[in-house]
Protein backbone atom coordinates (compact mmCIF):
# COMPACT_ATOMS: atom_id res chain seq x y z
CA UNK A 1 0.00 0.00 0.00
CA UNK A 2 1.38 3.27 -1.17
CA UNK A 3 0.97 6.57 1.11
CA UNK A 4 -1.70 7.81 -1.02
CA UNK A 5 -3.80 4.86 -0.53
CA UNK A 6 -3.53 4.63 3.21
CA UNK A 7 -4.59 8.48 3.48
CA UNK A 8 -7.80 7.91 1.71
CA UNK A 9 -8.90 4.88 3.58
CA UNK A 10 -8.17 6.84 6.80
CA UNK A 11 -9.90 9.91 5.85
CA UNK A 12 -12.93 7.36 5.35
CA UNK A 13 -12.88 5.53 8.41
CA UNK A 14 -12.49 9.39 9.87
CA UNK A 15 -15.60 10.53 8.08
CA UNK A 16 -17.41 7.28 8.98
CA UNK A 17 -16.31 7.65 12.45
CA UNK A 18 -16.78 11.19 13.11
CA UNK A 19 -13.20 11.63 13.98
CA UNK A 20 -10.80 14.89 12.95
CA UNK A 21 -8.30 14.30 10.23
CA UNK A 22 -5.93 16.70 9.56
CA UNK A 23 -2.69 16.37 7.67
CA UNK A 24 0.23 19.06 7.90
CA UNK A 25 2.87 19.10 5.10
CA UNK A 26 5.32 21.24 6.52
CA UNK A 27 5.35 19.10 9.66
CA UNK A 28 8.46 17.04 9.13
CA UNK A 29 11.45 16.67 7.31
CA UNK A 30 11.81 16.62 3.31
CA UNK A 31 8.66 15.00 2.15
CA UNK A 32 7.51 13.78 5.90
CA UNK A 33 4.47 15.04 7.19
CA UNK A 34 2.03 14.52 10.13
CA UNK A 35 -1.09 12.88 9.84
CA UNK A 36 -3.56 13.90 12.78
CA UNK A 37 -6.63 11.17 13.52
CA UNK A 38 -8.78 12.12 16.36
CA UNK A 39 -6.19 12.68 19.24
CA UNK A 40 -3.65 10.65 17.65
CA UNK A 41 -1.12 11.51 15.45
CA UNK A 42 2.06 10.38 13.21
CA UNK A 43 4.27 11.00 11.05
CA UNK A 44 3.84 10.20 7.04
CA UNK A 45 6.64 9.81 4.68
CA UNK A 46 6.00 10.98 0.77
CA UNK A 47 2.39 9.85 0.24
CA UNK A 48 3.93 8.43 -3.56
CA UNK A 49 5.81 5.93 -1.61
CA UNK A 50 5.15 2.32 -0.30
CA UNK A 51 4.54 1.76 3.35
CA UNK A 52 5.96 -1.51 4.21
CA UNK A 53 4.39 -4.03 6.59
CA UNK A 54 6.43 -3.14 9.94
CA UNK A 55 5.85 0.45 9.29
CA UNK A 56 2.31 0.28 8.52
CA UNK A 57 1.31 -1.40 11.79
CA UNK A 58 3.51 1.10 13.62
CA UNK A 59 1.30 3.69 12.11
CA UNK A 60 -1.97 2.58 13.34
CA UNK A 61 -0.94 1.29 16.44
CA UNK A 62 0.25 5.29 16.74
CA UNK A 63 -3.03 6.38 15.29
CA UNK A 64 -5.10 3.47 17.35
CA UNK A 65 -6.70 1.89 14.12
CA UNK A 66 -6.95 -1.23 14.10
CA UNK A 67 -5.77 -2.98 10.25
CA UNK A 68 -9.35 -4.55 10.11
CA UNK A 69 -10.55 -1.11 9.57
CA UNK A 70 -8.74 -0.25 6.37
Amino acid sequence: MNGKELLRKIKKLAKEKGKRFEIFKAHGKGSHGTLKYGDNKTTIKDPKKEIGPGLLKKMLDQLNIDKDDI
